[in-house]
Order: C-alpha cells, then structure tokens, then sequence
C-alpha cells in the first residue's frame, strides 16, 4: 500500500525538517495546526461550526516569529500539487517562504524574490532568516535581535494568528524608523490586546527613539475613559508600577507606560493645556486608540497634541476602512501595515456573525404629517410638513411609535431570550429615557423582580450609569439586560454577551455604523453566545448593508410588519396589496407623565411632542449569506430552502433517494444546516409538525402533497405486507414498534443501537437476545435498513 500523506509526514517530511535544525530550540515546528476554529453558522436558534483553517506545519524561527509554511501531500503525488494551497498558507500568515513536499521532491516558493524552484533539503531557520532579512533591509543585527523579541504570555492565552501578524508588522514598522503606522482591525479583533504585546515587545527589547537602549515612555490615547481605564487595569497590568494615568490637572514625568484622553490633556478657557507641561520629545510612541474619531483632524482640536508631540512615532488603530467619513485618519497615518476585517473575523469565527431583522413602522414607512391645526403635547402648533425617519426624536417625538417598537421589541425577546442582554441606540439622551420607561413597563414582571432589568445609560447618569455599564459588560451578571442609550455605548464599550443590537435612530456614518455592530460581534461560546441580532428599526442597517464596501454582511435579514401596538403583522401573499389596519392608539401605561405640561424643554431647533396617534408595523423577508459568502436577493426562509433543495438535489426522487438511507441523510441534514436551514423552524413556519422533514422538504421544493408521519408508516404496512411478514414474529414486532417510534418522533428513531435501548423494544429481552431475533447484527442492521428505504418510497 502506498505511503498515505500520515505516513509521508511521519517518515520523510519530518525527518528532513528536523535534520534543517527546525526543532533545535529557539526554533520550533507548528504541525497539523488549526490557525481559526471555523465560522459560526446560525441553525435555528442553535449553530453549527465549519471546519476551521489548518496548516500542515508552520516553520517559526522564535516561537512568536512565524516565517514559513509547508505543505505536505502523500509520496504518490506531486509535489506540484501541494503549491497551491501553500501559497494560500503563507498569505494566510503573511509569511515570505512557503514549500510544498512529497517527501521526494521539495518545491520553494520564495515571496522575497517572487521565484518558484525545486530544492534538495528545507534551508536551516538561520539561512531563512537571512534571506529575509535582506529583503526587508535589516542590517543591523542588533535591530534583528530587537524583532524577535518575545511575546508575553498572560495565562494560557495565545495571540492568534492574525494578531501576531500585527503586532510583528507593528514592531517591525517602528524599529525600521517609520514616523507613522496604521492598523485596521475588525471591532473584536482584540486591539487592546495587540497594543499590550507591541508596547511589550518595544519596552523588552530596549527600544526608544534615542537608541540608548532604555525603557521607551509610551502614551496611550483615546477620547473615552473606557477606553482607557480598561486596557490599563486588564491588559497592560503586566507593566506593573510603570503605568500611569494622566488626569486632574497633573503632570508626572516619572513613569513609562502612561493612558490618558484627549479632554484630560487638552486646555480651556479656565485651564492651560496638560500635555504642555511634558517636553515635546517625553514620549517616543504614542498609541491612538479609536483614531477615527476626530485625532486626526487636520482643523481639529485634538490634532495639536499630536503634533505637539512631534518626535513620537505615532501608532494608529482604527476598526474602519477607508472612506470619506473617516478619509483624515489615513491622510495622517497612511495606508495600514495590517487590515484584518470584519468579514474576515466572521469567515475565521473569530468574531460573531448576525442576523438583521428589519421592521419598520407606517411612520417610517410613508412618512408623518400633523393633522390640521394639531399641537404638541405643550400646546404648541405643530408646522404642518410631513416628517420622515430622521426627524423622529429630533424634530418631532411621537410618542406612539417608541411605545409600538417598545412592544414589538418585548415580544421579539419573549421569543428568543429575554435574559439576552440588548442595547438599543436612540436619538438622544431624551429619546433613551422615553425608551427605558416603555421597555421597562412592557416588561414589568421582570422589572418587579430586579428593578435594573432595563437601564438607561447616557452621560447624564454618570456614576451610576457607569455603575450599570460595569455590570452590563460582566459575564456573570445578570443585570441590567436591557440598555437603552444614545452615543455612549457606541464604540469601545466590551459587552461580550451582547446578543440584540437595537438601532432607533439614523446611523448615517459607516464608521459609526460599524462601531455599534462591533457591540456584538464578541463570541463567548461558554456563555451560549455565538452569534448576535441587529433589530433595525431606522433602516440603517438596510442602507449600510447595501454599500458595497461593507465588508461584513448579515448571515439571516427578516423584515416584519407590526401595528400600532407592537404586534406583528402576517405579511399579505405577494400579489395582494398590503392592507393598513387601523387601530386605536395604545392605552396609557402605568407611570406616564401627564399629556400636558406647561412649558416645553429648551431646544434649538424647537422639538415637538406628540402624545396620540396610531402606528403599523409594515412584511417578513429573508435574506441569507451563502456558505461562499455570496449575498443573495431578500426571499422567505421558505423560498430559500426551497431553492437550495432544488440546488443541491435536482428533484424530489434524488432528494428521497438519499433521505432513505440512514448515512446519507445524515450528510442532507449536514449539507442543509451548513446553510443555515433548520427542522424545527421549518415545521413551526410551515405549521408542519407532525410531518418528515423530507416530506416537508419535498413541499417547499417540488410541491408535494405533505403528509404526515403517521400517513407514511401506514402506507408502508399496507403496501409492504409482505416485506413484514419475512421476519419471525417477535423480529417483525420489533419492527413495528420501531416504526410506531418514527411516526411518534421522527426519523431520529432508526439510530441504532439506541432505539433498541427504549421501551417498548427494550421489552423484547437484552441487546444481544434482540439482535438473536434477527439472526445477527448485519441482518438487523440490513432489516431497518430496508425499512427505511420502503418506507420513503411508499
């Protein structure tokens, strides 16, 4: 028998590596390694995983340096055929060498010089080293010293694999004496984390702008506490003693690793600025943590701190691409050294994936217009216009349609999880109060047993909004739940079980856009969080989804029809006009302020509040992301899996063909789940629950007359008499019980040995004496083998 590719690896691929030098420490050998645990696809309300990204070996000349991938492929083939999938490999890892080897023949593709040659021997990690060297202009040996530099290890936690590229480019980039560097990674991708390993690895190595080879002095900077205070006690707490935050009108030269916002180093008309009291050469690298947000800015004011500290390299790290919103960022710091995308983290399942639902109200939908001569809540004439989406909140607050969406979004978590913790972005710092009160009376049993069960969190309540915020991000807590705010949460803010991401407002900036779906795409598998919704009630997330620089669409979008009060609305046939249903405006809810108050709040513009009025919610439409990613047309769950039945399996018989036999339709159900199809949402779509999924199947697709299951065990006793009365008595008892079993739960029940462990069947003696009455194992395996396949061709 031929060498397998096991057997090549084990006697000739390894062999060969070893006599290289790659296990003679420091240099070590990554083998069969799975660089991403494989993407999230959501199955219902469960999931499945796709098989993650592995390497046959990763070469690494430090333990934290990777620099070449080998691929390995059994010694009857070439080794040709393994170029390919190493030149994917090394992209992978961005590194420069990559070889593919039988274990006779050994083929080097070499990124450094663009060459592709037969070679006798893998080349020692030293040669390699060189050579790259060479390429990337290293030439002093103590700045090659400083880039292999050892991660720190914090715990079992292992950088991944995208992580390590950025960092190494990261550090790589400042020893070559670059002014400035930018990294883009994907909201969830760990920043904090990379920044950490980078400070780390510049502060061991002994680098500063000076070369006199002490500790660097290093300013991390963003425009939010949060984003501050977190990377300082969590992930830069291995610099000890060193760290150090500047705030309070107080300047410390005596540390190294210092954190800070910009509003604590800039002046006002009451105090000089802060940042003036340190030298302009204090720091020699500058972290801008969030740099989209405005510290780029050639006009801005927070752009003179940066270049007051003119001499420090400058590290950028921003969660947004290029484009027009953010276009300063990359004007200053210049295209990112690493870009590591949201659709990337999503395809790795290194970050979570979503689904959108869009529902929209009538007022969204055909707009708003005050009746005439109609005035607000203070009594105020309301101009008479008609109001669209974006002036919900700012021009006018109707308060109808935050009580329907309060409603509709109370019975959305009533169906999926109400202990799924939510946060719902709204217009303003009012518009998030109004919002809490309607969420909190829609969910008043909750409210009664924990009053926090749904929370404000805006800047106006600060200590105690922090207070909530600290408890929201806490995996453990169990409250609050339910976050309403406006800016504050929306961006930097670690909320790992975050599940619903809830938009009431216009997000019309693709940065800001991509900021609050970072609040979600955190996974904690641990905590049965894999994947997250987008409920959508602006059509922001429609809007941002149909650019096509969006580079992380939906896996599932659904979009629903409610009334006034919230309700969901079934969705008209298609050719039927939708009809309004009109209704009368909802109750007043317990606690409600009074319809009138005699002066309105100051505003400029003037905002007007309307207290009465009547709302629809305006159709249930799908759409979903392939397993190749495409993004196809909005159809229904039923339309889709009808079309991918009718893909993958051309017409009912083939399908039934393979539903027959037990090992084939276990690849069906695997094939459909991978594309997100799932039984039991189908039957409870379909209103089919006592039907086979294949006859269920065969409806949407081919447009079979359903049945149930009950139906086609019948059929078979009628049609298959004979078949049945071959077996002994007892043998065709057992038999028949089991087929009582499929019609009572379905096709799950033809596993064996399982079913034979399960009353009544269990009634007929022990495994052993139950398998007698067949003659054999192979005979009652071959006897519900046939069963089966009898009972889907009755």
């Amino acid at each position: 028998m031929p060498d397998n590719e096991a057997d090549t690896c084990r006697k000739y691929i390894v062999p060969k590596l070893q006599a290289a030098g790659w296990e003679d420490p420091p240099h070590e050998i990554s083998e069969q390694r799975y660089i991403t645990p494989g993407r999230i696809v959501p199955v219902g309300r469960k999931h499945l995983r796709k098989p993650g990204k592995r390497i046959d070996y990763i070469l690494r000349h430090r333990r934290d340096f990777p620099i070449a991938v080998v691929e390995a492929k059994a010694r009857y083939k070439t080794a040709e055929a393994g170029v390919q999938q190493a030149k994917e490999y090394a992209d992978w890892l961005k590194v420069s060498f990559a070889y593919a080897s039988n274990g006779r023949e050994i083929i080097e593709i070499d990124g450094t010089t663009g060459e592709e040659r037969l070679v006798s021997n893998f080349p020692a990690p030293d040669e390699l080293w060189e050579r790259y060297r060479k390429f990337h202009g290293i030439a002093d040996s103590a700045v090659a010293d400083q880039i292999l530099t050892p991660f720190h290890f914090l715990t079992a936690r292992e950088p991944r694999y995208y992580q390590e590229i950025a960092v190494n480019l990261a550090v790589q980039s400042v020893l070559a004496g670059n002014p400035r560097a930018l990294l883009t990674l994907a909201t969830g991708a760990g920043k904090s984390y990379i920044a950490f390993q980078i400070c780390w690895k510049l502060t061991a190595a002994g680098w500063n702008r000076r070369g006199d080879g002490k500790r660097p002095r290093i300013l991390y900077l963003a425009d939010r506490n949060i984003l501050v205070d977190k990377p300082k006690d969590d992930e830069f707490l291995p610099f000890g003693d060193a760290r150090w935050k500047i705030e309070g009108g107080k300047a410390n030269l005596a540390r190294e690793m210092y954190f800070a916002i910009y509003q604590a180093l800039c002046g006002d008309a009451t105090r000089p600025a802060l940042y003036e009291k340190y030298p302009r050469d204090f720091f020699d690298l500058i972290v801008v943590d969030e740099c989209h947000r405005g510290s780029a800015r050639a006009r801005g004011h927070w752009r003179a701190i940066l270049d007051y500290f003119q001499p420090a390299v400058k590290l950028g790290m921003t969660a947004t691409p290029k484009r027009e919103d953010n276009i300063d960022t990359y004007a200053y710091f210049g295209n990112p050294i690493y870009t590591y995308p949201l659709k990337q983290g999503i395809d790795d399942g290194f970050l979570a994936p979503y689904c959108l639902h869009r529902v929209v109200t009538s007022y969204d939908a055909a707009g708003w217009r005050p009746s005439k001569d109609e005035h607000d809540r203070y009594g105020r004439p309301i101009p008479d216009d008609e109001y669209q989406t974006p002036d919900f909140e700012r021009t006018v607050a109707l308060r109808a349609r935050t009580e329907a969406i309060a409603k509709h979004l109370t019975g959305f978590l009533k169906s999926t999880d109400r202990f799924g913790k939510t946060i719902v972005f709204c217009v303003d710092q009012e518009h998030a109060s109004e919002m809490r009160r309607a969420l909190g009376n829609f969910n008043s049993d909750l409210v009664k047993l924990d009053r926090n069960y749904v929370v404000r969190i805006t800047s106006e309540e600060d200590q105690i909004g922090k207070g909530h915020l600290d408890r929201l991000s806490d995996v453990e807590s169990t409250s609050p739940i339910i976050a309403t705010t406006s800016q504050m949460l929306s961006t930097g803010i670690d909320i790992q079980t975050c599940k619903n991401v809830v938009l009431v407002r216009v997000v019309n900036s693709m940065s800001e856009f991509k900021q609050i779906i970072g609040r979600g795409t955190r996974v904690r598998e641990d905590r049965g969080k894999t994947w997250f919704n987008i409920i959508d009630y602006a059509g922001s997330a429609n809007r941002k989804f149909a650019d096509p620089d969006f580079d992380g669409e939906p896996e599932l979008l659904t979009q629903e029809q409610m009334d006034d009060a919230g309700n969901v609305v079934e969705p008209p046939a298609p050719a039927e006009e939708t009809a309004r249903v009109q209704e009368e405006p909802p109750a007043p809810l317990p606690g409600e302020p009074p319809a009138t108050i005699i002066e309105p709040p100051d505003a400029e513009p003037p905002k007007f509040y309307v207290d009465d009025g009547e709302v629809e919610i305006v159709a249930h439409v799908v759409h979903q992301i392939d397993s190749d990613g495409t993004r196809l047309a909005p159809v229904s769950i039923t339309d889709y899996t009808a079309e991918k039945v009718r893909t993958l399996y051309l017409t009912d018989k083939n399908l039934a063909a393979l539903w027959a036999q037990s090992g084939t339709r276990e690849q069906v159900i695997n094939d459909l789940a991978g594309r997100g199809i799932d039984f039991d949402q189908l039957r409870d779509i379909t209103k089919m629950p006592e039907a086979d999924p294949l006859d269920i199947l065969a409806h949407l697709a081919f447009k079979a007359v359903p049945i149930s299951r009950r139906q086609r065990a019948e059929r078979l006793r009628k049609a298959e008499f004979a078949f049945l009365e071959k077996f002994t008595p007892e043998a065709r008892a057992i038999l028949s019980e089991i087929l009582d079993k499929y019609a009572e739960h379905g096709p799950e029940q033809f596993k064996l040995p399982d079913v034979l462990t399960l009353p009544p069947i269990s009634g007929h003696g022990t495994l052993p004496a139950i398998i007698g009455a067949f003659g054999g194992a192979d005979e009652l395996r071959e006897a519900v083998e046939e069963l089966q396949s009898k009972l889907y061709a009755a």
